[in-house]
């Protein structure tokens, strides 16, 4: 599926697109809450100041994305790939990165506060300035 019909089934309600094949599409500032996007392959996708909130991603591709600026509120990232990803500014309040493959992403900036981030890979990921899921800010 393209992206131009990928919008078009979610603006008309869709929202179950489990596995869709996205890799290096431009996502920039869409609104795709709520979508079940488990196992979806989005890697080197462009999602900047993409609205995510409540978004089902565990077990997706997200390796090399660019997330910055998005807003992934209680979405569930369980399982997901985001190695060397740009989550700079993004907005995680909530989110479930259980298990996240997190190795040398980018999230300079990011709001975790009550994150999930248990069992999470972290080698080389960058918190410079983050809210930490405690509310602590990481220096």
């Amino acid at each position: 599926m393209d992206v131009e019909d990928f919008l078009k089934e979610y603006a008309a309600g869709k929202r179950d697109f489990q596995g869709i094949n996205l890799i290096g599409a431009n996502l920039s500032e869409v609104n795709l809450s709520g979508a079940n996007l488990q196992e979806a392959s989005l890697s080197e996708a462009n999602l900047h100041r993409a609205n995510l909130t409540g978004a089902n991603l565990s077990e997706a591709s997200l390796a090399r994305a660019n997330l910055s600026s998005a807003n992934l509120c209680r979405a569930n990232l369980s399982g997901v790939n985001l190695f060397s990803a740009k989550l700079t500014g993004a907005l995680l309040y909530g989110t479930n990165l259980k298990m996240a493959d997190l190795i040398d992403a980018d999230f300079s900036d990011a709001e975790l506060f009550g994150a999930n981030l248990y069992g999470a890979y972290t080698t080389g990921t960058k918190f410079n300035g983050a809210i930490m899921p405690d509310g602590s800010i990481h220096s």
